[in-house]
This record gives C-alpha cells, sequence and structure tokens, in this order.
C-alpha cells in the first residue's frame, strides 16, 4: 500500500502481523542475543525458546537495530513512494534504538521524524496506529507526529513481574530496589514513568499484586473511549483473565488486545510478566 507518508516502528511495539500488513506499518527487529547466538526478534526467536532459556540461566541479552537498518527501512518506504517517514520507537531511556533511528534519519532520501514515544509494547503499537490513521485518511507528516505523540503522552503503561532480577541484571531498575524487593519478599508491581521503569508499589502475594493491577488499570481507563492491551511472558491463562476482567468493567473499552511479549521485553521481565496498557483515544 503506497501512502505519502509512511509509518516506521520497531519489533518491541508487538503489534499483530494482520495490523501491520493492513496498515503497512514497517517494523525493525531489535536482536536477542543468548550464549553467542544473536537472533532477531519475531522471526528468528520465539517466546517459548527465550522463557526456557532464561528459566535454564543461560545468559541472555538484547541489542538495537544498527543505523544501517533503518536506513534500509527508510530506503524502503521512498522507493514505495512515501514522501516523509514517522518512525516510532521504544523509550530511549531503555534503549539505544531510537539513537540508531535518529542517526540513520539524517541520511534519508525523505524527511523522517523519530518520536521517543517513551514507551513499550503496544504502548509503542498504538502511537504507530494513530499515526497510521492520520496517514491513511490524507494528513500531513507534521500531523501524523502529532497524533503519535498526543497518544503517547495519554498512554500508561503497569506491570507485574514474578522477581526483579531479570531487570536487575539489565540494568533495567536499580539494583538496590531489586535487593529490597527480595529482602522483604513482595511482588513487585511496576508502571512506566517518563520512560523509565519505575517501582510503583509493592504488594505482598502475587493474587493481590495481579488484583491490584486490574484496579490501576481500570481507575486510569476511567469512562471515555480507550484501547487496552495485556502483554503477558509464559502466563497466558492469567492474560487472558485479567482481558476477560477489564472487558467487563472498562465501559469505553474499544480495541482489547491479548498477547505474548516478544524476546526483548521478556529478556528483561522474566517468565510470569503480567502487564496492562491503558491508552484512551
Amino acid at each position: 500500500m503506497s501512502r505519502h507518508v509512511a509509518i516506521v516502528t520497531d519489533s518491541t511495539a508487538y503489534l499483530p502481523h494482520q495490523t501491520r500488513e493492513r496498515h503497512a506499518i514497517i517494523t525493525v527487529p531489535l536482536t536477542v542475543v543468548i550464549g553467542d547466538r544473536a537472533l532477531e526478534e519475531g522471526t528468528e526467536i520465539s517466546a517459548k525458546a527465550l522463557a526456557e532459556a532464561l528459566q535454564k540461566k543461560r545468559s541472555v541479552t538484547t541489542s538495537r537495530p544498527s543505523p544501517e537498518i533503518f536506513a534500509e527501512a527508510y530506503r524502503e518506504a521512498a522507493e514505495a513512494g512515501a514522501r516523509g517517514v514517522v518512525s516510532l520507537h521504544l523509550s530511549a531511556e531503555v534503549s539505544g534504538t531510537y539513537d540508531a533511528a535518529v542517526l540513520a534519519a539524517k541520511d534519508a532520501p525523505v524527511p523522517v521524524r523519530v518520536v521517543d514515544t517513551r514507551m513499550m509494547g503496544m504502548a509503542v503499537g498504538f502511537c504507530a496506529l494513530a499515526a497510521a490513521q492520520v496517514a491513511e485518511a490524507g494528513g500531513s507528516l507534521d500531523e501524523a507526529v502529532a497524533a503519535a505523540e498526543k497518544r503517547a503522552a495519554g498512554t500508561s503503561a503497569y506491570f507485574y513481574v514474578d522477581t526483579l532480577e531479570y531487570l536487575r541484571r539489565g540494568g533495567r531498575i536499580g539494583a538496590a530496589q531489586a535487593l529490597l524487593g527480595s529482602a522483604l519478599a513482595v511482588k513487585p508491581l511496576l508502571e512506566l514513568d517518563g520512560g523509565r521503569i519505575e517501582l510503583r508499589e509493592k504488594v505482598r502475594t502475587a493474587s493481590k499484586a495481579i488484583a491490584r493491577l486490574e484496579e490501576i488499570a481500570v481507575e486510569r481507563a476511567g469512562s471515555g473511549a480507550v484501547d487496552i492491551a495485556v502483554h503477558h511472558l509464559s502466563a497466558p491463562e492469567r492474560a487472558a483473565a485479567l482481558a476477560e476482567r477489564l472487558g467487563e468493567r472498562v465501559p469505553g473499552v474499544a480495541e482489547l488486545h491479548v498477547s505474548e511479549v516478544g524476546a526483548v521485553i521478556g529478556a528483561h521481565t522474566g517468565p510470569g510478566l503480567l502487564a496492562v496498557v491503558v491508552s484512551p483515544r
């Protein structure tokens, strides 16, 4: 599908394949390194394989795309007829992906606006969809960027993890907080705040933490039109049950997605992750 404004995002947006195809959204993959093997997220490693590697305590790290890969994506968009590109990515506070995109944009054949959504997961995906819908309606590059930025500003992401250990290992949350959580045997509830992963609350048990996660999401959603995504890693029953309850309790829910995160986010959260993205329209 040719369009005068193209949308590029990265694999951590976790947009469903059919959605990417329908809106012609170009996705640039991040890389997961297990031992000495570098694997592209979304095509070369599954969430199940990632969870197994983590459970076996294998070395798992992640890597941003190279600027050259972004440059290729921008060339592809231009060759398909785009006169401008909106490139939307996960928070620069947790990944160098945004920086790589900025480097590539400097030499792109068409204007490229790179946006740090300060989000991750479907919180990025909803921003990409907002930009795509504006572009499909004939909006300008500036209008598509504005739509994505407005969506990002109003979106919230909250998540539960069984342990902070994986975030500590990856340097995504302070070691002192991880140690504190272990010492008190609490279950952490986290949120994205200013693009960073921050500890929101400490709850004594997993069941209470998940119940609290639900309450926070319902409060944040309010009564207006809102899109919601529930993410998980190796916890499909928990995710399905939470999504069902949110669908019943949030009166204005428009789209409700349930999906397993990919290897990049999963590498830093570990199995048992349960996350909710709340994105008002």
